[in-house]
């Protein structure tokens, strides 16, 4: 029992010294570029000696892949979304799922990541490909609940992905674009949350099912005894 505290310690100070190299790390990639930031600076700014810094990362490349896996990782959705059983449902899980995909996108440490990605596509194409990754997942999250509204008589029968493609880019509009261009500032939490409100309030409108049309009683018409 005495030997669990020191290696507890010992496991929270490795924890916390990886944090702040991966910090050090996402600082240095996004100042000076992939090719241009080296493993004295991303040490010399998480002040840890570059023995620590190879104790936790192999190398460059790792400590790259390690800070985008640290930000996709809230962008991801690995869980598929719930399957809907009315249009409530259908609506309010749509704007769920869009609101979070702008909210966390749009943080800046993500638009900074795909800075990076675009100016590093030849030299470190390994950048795009993980961002990209963790898109197609969302999309792939999208279009199953898509296809799982159609089978449930919610949505008009159709290509799911294409469907999904859809809905993302009237959630997107030109908002990466713009931020990505520094023509734009990051919206409020409450803007992006209107924002994907009318943006899956316009999907829905295109691809719902006409409601059911309860035939009207006659005026004149009594019950039976």
């Amino acid at each position: 029992m005495k030997n669990s505290v020191p290696a507890l310690a010992a496991s929270s100070d490795d924890s916390e010294m990886r944090s702040r190299i991966l910090a050090a790390a996402f600082q240095v990639f996004t100042s000076n570029g992939y090719s241009g930031a080296t493993t004295s600076a991303i040490a010399e700014r998480a002040k840890v000696s570059k023995r620590d810094l190879y104790a936790h990362f192999e190398n460059k490349q790792s400590m790259l892949l390690a800070c985008i896996e640290s930000r996709t990782v809230k962008m991801r959705m690995h869980e598929g979304l719930p399957e809907p059983h009315d249009r409530d449902m259908l609506a309010s899980t749509l704007l769920a799922f869009a609101a979070n995909v702008l909210t966390e996108s749009t943080h800046p440490a993500v638009t900074a990541m795909f800075r990076l990605a675009i100016s590093e596509a030849d030299r470190s194409p390994e950048v795009a490909q993980a961002l990209d990754e963790c898109r197609k997942v969302n999309r792939g999250v999208l279009a199953d609940f898509l296809a799982s509204a159609q089978t449930a008589g919610l949505l008009a029968a159709g290509d799911a992905a294409a469907m999904a493609d859809q809905c993302m880019a009237l959630v997107w509009e030109d908002l990466m674009l713009g931020l990505l261009l520094g023509v734009l500032q990051r919206p409020s939490v409450a803007t992006l949350q209107r924002k994907a409100g009318k943006a899956i309030d316009v999907f829905l409108k295109q691809h719902s099912t006409p409601a059911p049309i309860r035939p009207a009683r006659r005026a004149n018409s009594r019950p039976r005894p």
